[in-house]
Parts: structure tokens; C-alpha cells; sequence
């Protein structure tokens, strides 16, 4: 199996050291570069594409924010993940609005960050549970006027197919939704498949993206 090629960033040398010995510990992780601050971390990315970008948010030159949206400019196919100690919606949303596709901080466990990266590299949506909770906080359940987005509309996605679209965008994995559901996973994987094709987007994170962009997360 191909590893999944990191890029790291992160200004503290002690603790760039320790996260690639974490990651590189991995047998299915490599990583491949690493920067001091933001403005590298574009730099080395542009020489080769990386399947995943790990970022400190708060780095000299360029913060981690303005360096997740050069990098997924020039590597539409890298995703982002940002490493922080800062507990702040503000942050989640504009790292969010930049691009990236998860948000991890720096008190998680080693394991949580481990799943994050491979989260983020499958294409999906990764953020620690104190900011997936802000995000749900921000969720509108109700479908109705004012959202900005008819599920009825458009899109055209089913009722079921609305139902599953705002549970993913609340984080919950194929196999909750089945539970929840009373449906099996390759069920919800095939409503998943459909609401992206319907809605032109690629991946999770994109759908949460578009939820934010259409007023069903208020950014």
C-alpha cells in the first residue's frame, strides 16, 4: 500500500520533531517535507503535491489559514489539516472557508491526530470533538426557509437524501447513519454518492463547505 505523503508545518522544533517521529512511525504515513513557517510550507508543497498538509495555525510569514489557501491553489488534490491549540470557532471557520478539511488540537491524543490524517486523506471531514460540537451548535436542523438552500429545490435531493446530507455535514459515519437510520452502511454510502453527484461536489469536506456557504452552519 502507497503510504500517505505528509507535509508537516509546524515553527517549534521539538514539536515538528515529535509529530514526524508520530507519523512517520506509522506504517502507512511518510512524511516527505518539512517547514518552519508558512510561506515554506507553500513553497515545498508546490514542488510536490502532498496527499495530506499537517499545519500549525499560528506560524511566522504566513499563519496557517493563508498558507491552506495557497496550497490547496496550487494542489487542488492535497487536503489540509490543521494542528492548533486554539479552541476558536473564529479559527475553525476561516480554516474551513481557507480549505481545510479538518481541525485538530494539539491536546488530542496521538491516536486522534493518526485518524485525522486518515480521515482527511480519504477525503473526509476530520475535526476534534470540542469543534465538531461547535459546528453542530451552528446546525440547522429544519430545512426550512431562511436557509438558503430548498431541499426540494434545484438540487433536487430526496427527503432521505436531505436527512442524510444533514447528518454527514454533523459528522456522523456511514455506519451511525445506518443505525440511526435503520439502513445499511452501503445504503447511506449510495445516498452519500448521489447527494455529492447532485450537489457537483467531490468529498465531505465540500459538504460541509456548501453547508456553510448556504446557511446551514451560520460561519
Amino acid at each position: 500500500m502507497t503510504p500517505i505523503r505528509i507535509l508537516l508545518a509546524e515553527d517549534h522544533n521539538i514539536v515538528r520533531e515529535g509529530l514526524r517521529l508520530l507519523l512517520n512511525a506509522q506504517t502507512d504515513m511518510q512524511v516527505l517535507a518539512e517547514a518552519t513557517n508558512g510561506r515554506e510550507a507553500v513553497a515545498l508543497a508546490g514542488q510536490d503535491c502532498p496527499d495530506v498538509a499537517v499545519l500549525d495555525i499560528s506560524m511566522p510569514e504566513l499563519d496557517g489559514v493563508q498558507a491552506t489557501k495557497l496550497i490547496r491553489a496550487k494542489c487542488p488534490h492535497s487536503q489540509v489539516l490543521i494542528l492548533t491549540m486554539y479552541e476558536s470557532e473564529a479559527y475553525l471557520f476561516r480554516a474551513l472557508e481557507a480549505g481545510a478539511a479538518g481541525y485538530v488540537l494539539k491536546k488530542a491524543l496521538s491516536q486522534d491526530l493518526i485518524g485525522a490524517v486518515r480521515a482527511v486523506a480519504r477525503g473526509e471531514a476530520f475535526f476534534y470533538p470540542s469543534m465538531a460540537r461547535k459546528l453542530l451548535d451552528r446546525l440547522s436542523l429544519d430545512g426550512k426557509p431562511g436557509l438558503g438552500i430548498d431541499p426540494a429545490g434545484d438540487e433536487a435531493l430526496s427527503g432521505r437524501e436531505w436527512e442524510i446530507m444533514l447528518l454527514i455535514v454533523q459528522g456522523f459515519t456511514n455506519q451511525q447513519i445506518a443505525e440511526k437510520l435503520v439502513v445499511s452502511p452501503s445504503t447511506v454510502q449510495t445516498h452519500r454518492s448521489h447527494i455529492l453527484q447532485k450537489l457537483g461536489l467531490e468529498t465531505t469536506v465540500d459538504l460541509v463547505r456548501y453547508a456553510i456557504r448556504h446557511g446551514l452552519i451560520e460561519a
